[in-house]
C-alpha cells in the first residue's frame, strides 16, 4: 500500500461517534420484550474485579440476577462490547455449584441452548451481536429466586505519551433501532454494586484519576501497585459486599445518576463508564518490555513484546487545509446545535493561512460551503448563520459523505478532516469494502476517534489502518481534554512511517498484528506471536522519518519455561482472529466459507467468543452426553491458578533490553510534559464541542 502523506506533512481526521452523545443512551442491563406483561427481572448485585498487569487486563463481572415473579423466566442481559475483548470465561451456578461454559459454534450453541430451556434444565448462553453487544442468556430463573453468572474477558492494555487507560462499559451507544425498539432493559443494580481494580506496573505510576468517580477509594498497596475501590448497598452509602474474587479498601460511592424509589436508592444504575487514567513517572527512557506463557521446554511458547519508542519525532510546520464533513441526519437532532457552536469556535481558531471547506451529510452529501474558502469572518460568519438554520433529518449516507469531503484535495497542502458520525451507515453504500477502498485510493490520512460503546468501531478502525492514520477511542466518562491533549502530540509531529519489526531466532512464528504501518508520537508497539526455541533473539524496528531511514535493534531472550502469563494464548489467538476478520471485510468476503471455518476452529481451539462462536453451560452430565469436552474449564482452572501466583508476588519489571537499550538511554518516551507543545486549534474546536457535548448529556441525565 502506498504511503499517502507529503514529505514532513500531516493530514489529520477526526471521526466523533454520535452514538453515545444521545440525550437518552440505553445502558448495561437486563432486557425483555417491550410488550411484555411479566415483571422485571432485577439485578441484585453486580461486582467487577480487574486485574491489570503490564501489557493486558483481566475484567471479572460477577451478577446475581433475582426474579420477583410467581413463574420460571429467562434473564437476557446486554453487555457492550469492550475494546479488543476477548470472553474467555463464562460461568453459571447450578444448584449452587459454579459450572463453567465450553466453546461451540454459535448455530449449535442457540440450539442446544433452546433444546435445554424447552426441557426446564438449566443452561446459559454467551453471544457476542457482531462490534456491538454481547447477549448473555440464563434459564429457567425460579420465582421468587435468584441465579448468579459470571464472566471474564481479557484485553490488552496500553499506555499513550505515559499516560495509561482502562474503561469498564457500560453506556450502550443506542444504535441498533430495531433491538432498542423490541426489548426495554432494567439498569438497575438493587442491592450491591462493586468495582474492584487492581493496576500492577513494572515503572513507577505518579497518579491514578477517575473523571467521573471522585469518590472512589485510590491507595498505593506497595511500590508496584495501585487498589482501586468502590461500592456501595442499597439505600446508604456505605461500603457493599465484595465478590468472591474480590479482595482490597472499600469505599462510599456516591451515586448521582440513581432515582429514590418509594424511599430506597438502588446500589448503582448501569449507565455510565468507570474509566480509570493512570500516569507514569515523567522522563521515562524508551524500552522493550516482554512478556511470555511456555508451559514446558517441549511445549510451544507464546509471547507479547512492547516497543515504546523514545522521542525523537520532530515538530511538523505549515498551513492546512480543514474538511468538517458533519452528519445532519435525524439521530443529530437535540445534538445538532452543539455541534455547530463547536464549529464556530474552532473555526475562530484556525490560522491565516488555513483554509476550510463544510461538507453535509444525510440521505445524499453536500458541499455546503462551495470549495475550500479562506479563512475571514466575512466569509464564516455567513455560512454559520445559515449552518445553525439547518434541521436534522433522513437516514445517515456516511459514503458519500466522506466522499463528497475527499474531492478536489490540494496536494501541495497537508489536509484534516473532521468526519462526526456513529459510523454506522443506513443509506447508500454500506459495505465495508467500499469504505476501505475509498480511504485506500485517497491522499489523506484519516485519524479517528470513536466515542462510545456500540458504535461501528470496525468500520472506523478499518478506514483508519488502511490511511495510516490511528483511532481513540472516547467515552463519556473520559476526560475529554486530557484525550485530545494526547492526540495533539501526535498531530504537531512527525509520524515514523513504513514500520517494520523483525525478530531474527527462536524460531517466532504467526507474529500479530501482520502490518503495522506507522508508528506516532508516544505510541506503544505490541506484538503477540509464537516462538519453538528459547534463548536470545535479536529484535530490530526500522522506518521513515521524513524521508530519513531510521533503525533501532537490541537483543532479548525467550525463556525456556515461563507459567505466570496463559492468557497470553488467548490474547494472540483473538488477535490474529481480528486479523483475518479485517483481511476478510477489506477483500469484501463477507461469506469466506474459509476465513469463517479457520477464525470458528481457531476460536474454539483457545476457548474464544466471535462471531461464530458461543460459549454454552449445561450441566455436566448434559455435557457428557453431548461428547462436549471441558477444555475451557481446564484453560480456566490454569489461569485462575496463574492470577493467584501473580497476586503473591510483588509485580517485576518486565523490561528487556536493559542490557542493549533499543533506544538511547536519553531519548526520553514523548509525555504529555515533555514538549507536546500548545493545544492545537483543532483540538480547541473538539474540546469545545465535546465539553458542551459532555455537559449536555449530564444535564439530561439529571433532568431524566
Amino acid at each position: 500500500m502506498n504511503i499517502k502523506s507529503l514529505s514532513g506533512a500531516i493530514a489529520i481526521g477526526a471521526a466523533l461517534t454520535v452514538g453515545s452523545i444521545a440525550p437518552v443512551a440505553n445502558a448495561a442491563g437486563l432486557l425483555k420484550p417491550a410488550n411484555s406483561s411479566q415483571p422485571d427481572l432485577s439485578i441484585k448485585e453486580h461486582h467487577v474485579n480487574v486485574v491489570l498487569e503490564h501489557s493486558y487486563a483481566v475484567t471479572s463481572i460477577e451478577q446475581v440476577f433475582h426474579n420477583p415473579g410467581n413463574q420460571a423466566l429467562e434473564a437476557i442481559y446486554s453487555f457492550p462490547v469492550p475494546e479488543h475483548a476477548a470472553v474467555g470465561e463464562f460461568t453459571y451456578w447450578i444448584d449452587g455449584k459454579p459450572v463453567t461454559g465450553e466453546v461451540v459454534k454459535k448455530q449449535q450453541a442457540r440450539k442446544i441452548y433452546e433444546q435445554e430451556k424447552q426441557a426446564g434444565r438449566e443452561t446459559a448462553l454467551v453471544e457476542k451481536d457482531s462490534y456491538k453487544t454481547f447477549d448473555i442468556s440464563v434459564t429457567p430463573v425460579q420465582p421468587n429466586s435468584d441465579v448468579r453468572i459470571k464472566l471474564v474477558y481479557i484485553q490488552p492494555a496500553h499506555v499513550d505519551s505515559g499516560v495509561g487507560r482502562y474503561v469498564y462499559p457500560l453506556e450502550d451507544g443506542g444504535v441498533d433501532d430495531q433491538k432498542n425498539a423490541f426489548w426495554s432493559r432494567n439498569e438497575v443494580v438493587d442491592e450491591k454494586f462493586s468495582f474492584n481494580m487492581t493496576l500492577g506496573s513494572g515503572y513507577p505510576v505518579d497518579s491514578i484519576r477517575l473523571p467521573q468517580q471522585p469518590q472512589a477509594s485510590i491507595q498505593q498497596l506497595n511500590p508496584t501497585q495501585w487498589q482501586v475501590s468502590m461500592a456501595n448497598q442499597s439505600g446508604a452509602l456505605t461500603a457493599g459486599a465484595l465478590s468472591s474474587d474480590e479482595r482490597g479498601s472499600e469505599v462510599k460511592l456516591q451515586n448521582r445518576n440513581v432515582e429514590q424509589t418509594t424511599g430506597i436508592l438502588p446500589a448503582a444504575n448501569l449507565n455510565q463508564d468507570i474509566v480509570v487514567y493512570w500516569r507514569l513517572k515523567q522522563d521515562l527512557p524508551g524500552s522493550v518490555d516482554l512478556i511470555s506463557y511456555k508451559e514446558s521446554a517441549d511445549s510451544q511458547g507464546t509471547f507479547m513484546m512492547t516497543l515504546t519508542p523514545g522521542d525523537d519525532l520532530a515538530a511538523v510546520q505549515g498551513g492546512r487545509d480543514w474538511i468538517f464533513v458533519l452528519d445532519v441526519s435525524g439521530s443529530m437532532q437535540g445534538k445538532y446545535s452543539t455541534l455547530v457552536e463547536g464549529v464556530r469556535q474552532g473555526l475562530a481558531k484556525l490560522q491565516a493561512d488555513d483554509r476550510f471547506k463544510i461538507v453535509l451529510f444525510n440521505n445524499a452529501a453536500t458541499d455546503f460551503s462551495k470549495g475550500f474558502q479562506a479563512v475571514t469572518p466575512e466569509i464564516i460568519n455567513p455560512l454559520l448563520n445559515q449552518l445553525e438554520q439547518y434541521q436534522p433529518s433522513n437516514g445517515t449516507d456516511l459514503y458519500s459523505g466522506i466522499s463528497q469531503g475527499l474531492k478536489n484535495l490540494d496536494a501541495d497542502r497537508s489536509t484534516a478532516m473532521i468526519l462526526v458520525t456513529d459510523g454506522v451507515a443506513n443509506v447508500g453504500v454500506t459495505e465495508k469494502k467500499r469504505f476501505l477502498k475509498l480511504m485506500d485510493k485517497a491522499d489523506i490520512r484519516l485519524f479517528t476517534f470513536v466515542m462510545g460503546n456500540s458504535a461501528n468501531r470496525p468500520l472506523l478502525d478499518g478506514m483508519t489502518k488502511v490511511s495510516n492514520g490511528f483511532a481513540i477511542s472516547v467515552s463519556n466518562a473520559d476526560d475529554i481534554v486530557g484525550q485530545l491533549m494526547l492526540a495533539t502530540s501526535k498531530m504537531t509531529h512527525q509520524a515514523l512511517r513504513d514500520v517494520e519489526l523483525k525478530i531474527d531466532g527462536g524460531r517466532v512464528t504467526d507474529l500479530t498484528p501482520e502490518q503495522i504501518n506507522s508508528l506516532y508520537r508516544g505510541e506503544q508497539l505490541t506484538i503477540a506471536g509464537h516462538y519453538r526455541k528459547p534463548g536470545p533473539v535479536q529484535v530490530t524496528l526500522t522506518g521513515k522519518i521524513g524521508e530519513q531511514s531510521r533503525s533501532y535493534s537490541t537483543e532479548v531472550t525467550l525463556p525456556e519455561q515461563s507459567l505466570l502469563h496463559p492468557e497470553l494464548e488467548r490474547i494472540w489467538a483473538f488477535s490474529s482472529i481480528e486479523n483475518m476478520q479485517s483481511k476478510m471485510d477489506y477483500l469484501g468476503e463477507s461469506s469466506n466459507e474459509d476465513t469463517e471455518q479457520a477464525i470458528t476452529d481457531l476460536a474454539i481451539q483457545y476457548d474464544l467468543v466471535t462471531d461464530y462462536t458461543s460459549m454454552l453451560v449445561v450441566r455436566d452430565e448434559v455435557f457428557k452426553q453431548l461428547n462436549i469436552e471441558r477444555n475451557n474449564q481446564q484453560r480456566t482452572d490454569t489461569e485462575n491458578s496463574a492470577r493467584q501466583q501473580r497476586k503473591q508476588q510483588p509485580v517485576k519489571s518486565v523490561r528487556a533490553d536493559t542490557q542493549k537499550p533499543m533506544f538511547t538511554p536519553s531519548n526520553n518516551r514523548a509525555s504529555l510534559g515533555s514538549g507536546s507543545g500548545a493545544v492545537g486549534h483543532w483540538v480547541l474546536l473538539l474540546i469545545g464541542a465535546l465539553l458542551l457535548v459532555q455537559y449536555s448529556n449530564n444535564r439530561n441525565r439529571k433532568q431524566s
